[in-house]
């Protein structure tokens, strides 16, 4: 793999970057030799992701600088651009990662929707928003990858202020890549990371060993630079329970429900689950 089209000739700045998929791509990246900026909430667990990557620095510790930031905030993703480059210079890697699921209802606490939206799409946003102006003046080739999910994609019932806000950051992200591919000379390229059943903090839920059905945040992060490398937008991550071509067929079915005039989730919907039952067996035939 080359590490310079991968990231480009720069810093990695990653939100969310101190425990799960952040932190390990955080590690990733400063293996390869490039500066990284953890960027998280303030707390132990910052604290302790900049000894990890600093220990596995090409550059050495210098070449790590941990962020305390809150990406909900428009304010402070400012400040962080400002402060990534002007310590490390260009940015080749922007990962907007940060995300939580505290678990929501539909018409439940309205604190539980703010917090998911102002973090898993507000804070997107604002992350690029910040970061990607600079990129573009800066020039060269470049990444920027946002952390989306199947959920925002195939909507499952059970958490609705986590589905929509992923939902919004898949719209964003193909936003995003379909206006830098429409600028004049542009070489930063835009994509949206699809995680499958990943063990971290975020889904855990008092597990202390990770299931069988997971993947590490290691494996994730391979995942994601061989996909990255090959140019894919959307990187659709498997795990060890669900294959590609069960993704696929799940989120065939799921645009189907405005094709066919379903219900929505039909999937769950107990008119259709043998109907969608048939649909896997046949391969989507």
């Amino acid at each position: 793999m080359s590490n310079d089209f991968v990231l480009g000739n720069g810093v990695a700045v990653v939100t969310g970057g101190a425990s799960g998929i952040g932190r390990a791509a955080c590690l990733r990246f400063a293996s390869m030799g490039h500066p990284v900026v953890i960027a998280d909430l303030a707390g132990a667990a910052l604290d302790q992701a900049v000894r990890d990557v600093a220990a596995v620095s090409q550059l050495g510790p210098d070449a790590v600088s941990g962020i305390a930031t809150d990406v909900a905030s428009r304010d402070a993703m400012q400040a962080l651009a400002s402060a990534a480059r002007g310590r490390f210079g260009r940015i080749a890697m922007l990962m907007a990662n940060a995300g939580v699921q505290p678990g929501s209802d539909l018409l439940g606490p309205v604190a539980d929707w703010s917090r998911v939206l102002d973090v898993n799409l507000h804070g997107v946003i604002n992350t690029v928003q910040a970061f990607l102006p600079g990129m573009i003046a800066e020039g060269g080739p470049a990444r920027v990858v946002v952390t989306g999910s199947k959920q925002g994609i195939t909507t499952p019932p059970g958490d609705p202020a986590y589905n929509v806000a992923k939902a919004g950051v898949k719209a964003f992200a193909e936003a995003v890549q379909h206006d830098l591919r429409n600028r004049a000379g542009c070489e930063i390229t835009a994509h949206l990371l699809i995680p499958g059943f990943v063990f971290t903090g975020l889904t855990a839920r008092g597990r202390i060993d990770k299931p069988d059905a997971a993947w590490t945040p290691e494996q994730t992060v391979d995942f994601m630079m061989d996909r990255l490398e090959a140019g894919d937008f959307y990187i659709l991550c498997p795990d060890n329970d669900v294959p590609r071509a069960l993704d696929e067929l799940r989120i065939r079915w799921a645009a189907g429900d405005i094709v066919e005039n379903r219900p929505p989730l039909s999937r769950w919907h107990p008119d259709h689950a043998a109907a969608f039952a048939a649909f896997l067996r046949a391969g989507g035939q």
